[in-house]
């Protein structure tokens, strides 16, 4: 596992885990550099995240999708709009593992749907 997969495996636990206690993303001194660069942004851009998830989860209210897929979105969303050094291919194959490895069967292929309609139409969101 490459070490930026890690950093996006702990960032990813930091957000599940926020998910699930209800409460602000905390980033933990010993977290990878690349993972604080991650979850900082994810701070940052929260908001507008959750409402790119929300248009183009057609189907899926933000609350009732499985948080585990919420935050893995969460993630590659912010590499594909504001991590210009990090190929688009790569943010969604780490995307996909993710949901391959740590939710639902049917997650690959919801994450997929939602990081292609977003990866389609970026120059239009940024």
């Amino acid at each position: 596992m490459s070490t930026r997969t890690k950093a996006r495996k702990e960032a990813l636990d930091q957000l599940f885990a926020s998910d699930l206690r209800g409460k602000e993303i905390e980033i933990p001194e010993e977290i990878r550099d690349y993972g604080r660069t991650l979850l900082s942004g994810i701070i940052e851009k929260k908001n507008r995240i959750d409402e790119l998830i929300r248009s183009y989860s057609q189907g899926w209210d933000m609350d009732r999708m499985p948080a585990v897929d919420r935050n893995i979105l969460r993630v590659a969303i912010f590499e594909l709009l504001w991590a210009p050094d990090i190929p688009e291919a790569v943010a969604i194959d780490e995307a996909l593992n993710f949901a391959r490895e740590l939710s639902t069967p049917e997650s690959a292929n919801f994450v997929h749907g939602v990081l292609g309609k977003i990866s389609a139409l970026k120059s239009q969101l940024i």
